[in-house]
């Protein structure tokens, strides 16, 4: 098989099996079994690491069922074929030199060199962060919910955090898809969860990189181009989210003006694929809805634990724009020249995504009889596997939830396995050329 279609029936695999469990009666804590359709979209959920349900993560699920749910996050924040090859260090099995290529194509990369030093890095940095993370996570759930359950839902959350799967264990009958509202103006769980999320959204060859030169302009160009990207997507989006929920008293018009600035910078960065949010997303200014799709379209970065466009895609167009308008035939960034396949594989991805996302949302508009922009937030969310949502996901019939668990499986595989069978695929030179011809632009 090919890698690409390794990846792709693994993923399926791992999905089907979750439903499976799931569906289960000691899954749910009414100990009836969950029907085939919500089980299918929380296991699709949990292994493209989105975060849209259609039942509360907290309020149906039993200890079991959580239990299930945390491991296909895990499973899907690393890679299938990355818990298989730790499982292989832990034996100390040889691994193959096609099972290096899988792992390499599904980091992104397109040579399997440095395969198990990277997956090393890749799981000690992994278990270290989330590690970090849900210990200070439980500094403060210890203090609310008791010392065994407040680790447990540290270690759920920071984990759900750093594979940007946007679960929560919040919920409450009352009001079961909270998440973290309560938290809003709480610097430890804000900044932690944060954290985590910027961290897996970077990528794994970025932390390597990173380790292995310290300074930026040592760095190649693929993390340069990352980290640029990154910060100025979190500093705009930062910017644009205070201008325009400011005053909205529903939003962050009520909150003290260190809680603003919080609960801004929470909501630009979950927008990068994680899920959670400390503010009612269908409370949204129109123009924060807007940019919130755009940044959940672009979402994180290649080969890490986030879904979307990608951010180097999206640099690679942008770059691009900027080459055309000064009239340059090369594209350029921090001293190195783009190469041309890169470029069209950036506009190919990027049309395909937005023709998903626009098509998806036509068609559940006109199902369902809801606003068209509604319909683009949560398709959006779906393909971005960020788990953001306007109260309207679990609204839907079954036929919107099996295009949404479409969409999800495509934003988070289809993207990946788009960039493995690129990668893989024999370059080999035209044996017919044709005469260039000129067409009128714009």
């Amino acid at each position: 098989m090919h890698a690409a279609m390794v990846i792709a029936v693994g993923f399926a695999l791992i999905i089907l099996a979750g439903a499976l469990l799931l569906m289960l009666p000691c899954a749910a804590k009414s100990g009836r079994a969950t029907p085939f359709i919500d089980a299918l979209f929380t296991a699709t959920s949990a292994t493209c690491v989105t975060g849209l349900v259609t039942v509360s993560t907290a309020v149906h699920w039993s200890l079991f069922g959580k239990c299930v749910i945390l491991l296909l996050i895990q499973i899907g924040g690393l890679g299938f074929m990355s818990v298989m090859t730790a499982a292989s260090l832990l034996l100390r099995r040889t691994i193959t030199l096609r099972e290096r290529m899988v792992i390499g194509a599904g980091f992104g990369l397109d040579s399997s060199g440095g395969i198990v030093r990277l997956m090393r890095r890749v799981l000690v940095g992994t278990f270290l962060f989330e590690g970090v993370g849900a210990g200070l996570l439980s500094i403060r759930f210890v203090q609310q919910f008791g010392l065994l359950r407040g680790v447990g839902m540290g270690v759920f959350h920071a984990i759900s955090a750093f594979c940007n799967g946007g679960f929560d264990l919040m919920g409450t009958p009352d009001d079961p898809f909270c998440s973290l509202v309560h938290y809003a103006g709480d610097p430890l769980v804000n900044l932690t969860i944060m954290a985590l999320i910027v961290l897996g959204g970077l990528g794994f060859f970025v932390w390597s990189d990173v380790w292995d030169h310290r300074r930026f302009r040592r760095l190649s160009l693929h993390s340069k181009l990352v980290l640029a990207m990154s910060g100025v997507l979190l500093g705009g989006g930062f910017v644009l989210t205070l201008l325009f929920e400011w005053s909205n008293p529903a939003t962050l018009g009520g909150m003290s003006v260190p809680h603003r600035l919080l609960a801004a910078a929470f909501q630009t960065v979950t927008l990068r694929t994680a899920g959670f949010n400390t503010i009612d997303q269908s409370a949204l200014t129109d123009p924060s809805q807007a940019v919130a799709c755009v940044l959940m379209l672009i979402g994180g970065s290649p080969g890490s634990t986030a879904g979307g466009l990608k951010t180097v895609t999206v640099a690679v167009l942008a770059l691009s724009a900027v080459s055309a308008l000064r009239g340059r035939t090369s594209v350029t960034a921090f001293g190195r020249t783009i190469e041309p396949r890169s470029i069209m594989n950036a506009v190919a991805l990027t049309v395909v995504g937005v023709t998903i996302i626009l098509g998806g949302a036509c068609t559940i508009s006109f199902i369902e009889n809801v606003p068209m922009n509604l319909c683009l937030f949560e398709t959006a969310s779906a393909f971005g596997t960020v788990g953001l949502t306007m109260s309207l996901t679990p609204a839907l019939s079954a036929v919107s939830h099996i295009m949404l668990i479409v969409m999800m499986y495509f934003g988070r595989v289809g993207v990946l396995t788009f960039g493995v069978a690129v990668f893989l695929r024999r370059r080999e030179p035209p044996k017919l050329t044709f005469p260039s011809g000129n067409v009128m632009i714009g």
